[in-house]
């Protein structure tokens, strides 16, 4: 997906889509809080592979609680090496630790329960970021977010009816950086904001995610092989994940 402008890696990403899958269907079977409900089919691997694929080391992110996304984004830092700083109110705080050690991921999640807005002012050159807009006060974060100026990826999620466009929120140091958004590339509720220094690339990169959209019906199998027990484990996956993933 990313091949054009960023160092992408296709091991990471199916590494990371297949973890997520994993990770949060063990989790589902023991918990049924209304994040699980919420989310759209197939967006927090999507989240995953993309955060792995182009090798994201700091990866932030702002929440209400921890949620699928924060496990997929747990997913992806575990692939990379990096670190995911989950921004939540302090109410869930213990609630949300809990749910990462219980998944074995608290060595990649830093929970911070400050405000976020002057938070999100003690990070700098962030490769990868998701705010929950659920809450629409939420949308302002996007202003604050300090972006890696050659290659990140910004991820407002839980986007309500009809907002317009969140591009313009997100800003750059670098004025030479192309600014791409895709709404919409995983149901309805998401938006994608690409930032890299190849604004051909950035256009490659939206009309390949426009034609996947196309292209959701089909599907194709992936095999892991689990060295530990010796089991195979087989995972239908949408074909257009597929395409980004190879």
């Amino acid at each position: 997906m990313f091949r054009s402008t960023m160092d992408w890696s296709a091991t990471s990403a199916t590494k990371a889509y297949i973890d997520t899958i994993q990770l949060c269907n063990n989790y589902r079977r023991q918990y049924e809080y209304d994040s699980w409900r919420m989310q759209e089919n197939g967006s927090n691997e999507f989240v995953s592979a993309l955060a792995a694929g182009m090798k994201a080391k700091l990866i932030v992110e702002v929440t209400s609680r921890a949620s699928p996304s924060t496990i997929a984004l747990a997913a992806a830092a575990r692939q990379t090496g990096g670190r995911v700083v989950c921004i939540l109110p302090e109410v869930f705080l213990d609630e949300s630790e809990q749910v990462i050690r219980n998944l074995g991921l608290e060595d990649q999640v830093e929970f911070r329960t400050e405000d976020p807005s002057k938070l999100l002012l003690e990070y700098e050159n962030i490769d990868f970021s998701l705010v929950d807009c659920k809450d629409e006060n939420n949308t302002r974060l996007l202003d604050l977010i300090d972006v890696n100026p050659t290659r990140a990826v910004v991820v407002a999620n839980n986007l309500v009816g009809g907002r317009k466009r969140l591009r313009g929120r997100i800003r750059a140091k670098d004025e030479n950086v192309a600014i791409t958004s895709l709404k919409h590339p995983i149901g309805k509720s998401m938006e994608v904001t690409v930032i890299s220094k190849n604004d051909e690339g950035n256009k490659r990169i939206m009309v390949e995610q426009r034609h996947s959209q196309r292209k959701r019906s089909k599907s194709r199998w992936v095999a892991k092989f689990d060295e530990e027990s010796g089991e195979e484990h087989i995972f239908r996956v949408p074909d257009y994940v597929g395409e980004q993933l190879t």
